[in-house]
């Protein structure tokens, strides 16, 4: 195994540890029986936790110690897995398995489904926001608005509308490649951005290193969505954990439909290419946001 998916894993144990802890203090305070057991099934089933890695690692560039860093990361994990409870509803892109096994909305029911979404997403920012986890104010203010501007209207959420207006609506114009860039840095790269903007708030870094970790971010986030696509077309249910070859059934526009696969995997390569090179101020300190990067051009699940 290598090093990076050993740091990736660490990284995992560390923000699962931590989030049940969040559900368990939860549950305690009030929250009803069914929706704690559909959290926890969202949230504690698994996942590469490839956002909070990223806030570690970036945070880490500047001394901050992971435990320092774990409100956040596990902030911006909470966005995720809401995403993805919300995304698998009927309404939405009607999967039935994520991480391997059944959806919130098949395992319990679609009003429970959008209810473990909407909680996450409180707990999100109850996790960036409480002086408990966080004792610089300057800090969770930046925290909570950038993670609220990445997961919203014009991040996240707006990209999702994109993505289902071009599916839905009728008489929509075929989208081009700058619709597809535009859609996918929205809906994925927006949250895996913010991950390393993050990091650079809790480390208090500077303008100039803050822009870069930002642009390594969004190359990162275009790597991530490539490979995402590929696994799509050419990965089975069985390694990926979900549905493959939705994609192309749905119809959906996505930069392999548009090039093909090798140009794709070629753009892949030079978008992850481009992503190490904003790295370049960081030097050593960096290997492993350049091993995550360079992962993306050998993902299988």
């Amino acid at each position: 195994m290598s090093q990076f998916l050993v740091q990736l894993g660490n990284a995992a144990t560390a923000v699962e540890g931590f989030l049940a802890e969040c559900l368990t203090e939860q549950q305690a305070n009030g929250t009803p029986p069914r929706l704690a057991d559909a959290l926890r099934h969202a949230v504690l089933a698994g996942g590469k936790r490839f956002r909070p890695f990223l806030v570690f690692e970036s945070a880490g560039l500047f001394g901050v110690a992971r435990d320092a860093a774990l409100p956040a990361a596990a902030a911006l994990e909470c966005i995720h897995c809401y995403s993805l409870v919300h995304d698998d509803l009927p309404a939405m892109d009607n999967d039935e398995l994520r991480r391997g096994q059944p959806t919130v909305w098949k395992a319990y029911d679609e009003w429970t489904a959008i209810l473990v979404g909407d909680a996450l997403q409180a707990i999100a920012f109850e996790l960036t926001s409480d002086p408990r986890r966080h004792d610089d104010a300057e800090a969770r203010a930046e925290l909570t608005h950038a993670l609220a501007i990445a997961s919203g209207a014009i991040g996240m959420v707006g990209g999702q509308m994109l993505d289902l207006e071009a599916g839905r609506l009728p008489d929509q114009p075929a989208a081009t490649i700058a619709d597809i860039v535009r859609l996918q840095a929205m809906k994925t790269g927006r949250l895996i951005t913010v991950g390393c903007e993050m990091g650079a708030i809790l480390g208090r870094a500077s303008p100039s290193d803050r822009a870069a970790l930002k642009t390594y971010g969004e190359h990162l986030g275009t790597a991530f969505q490539i490979s995402d696509d590929l696994l799509d077309a050419e990965g089975s249910a069985a390694d990926v954990g979900k549905a493959t070859g939705k994609d192309a059934a749905a119809g959906k526009a996505t930069l392999i439909g548009l090039l093909g696969i090798q140009e794709a995997r070629q753009h892949l390569d030079r978008t992850i290419d481009a992503a190490v090179a904003a790295l370049e101020p960081f030097d050593t300190k960096a290997e492993p946001l350049i091993a995550a990067a360079r992962h993306m051009g050998q993902r299988d699940s």
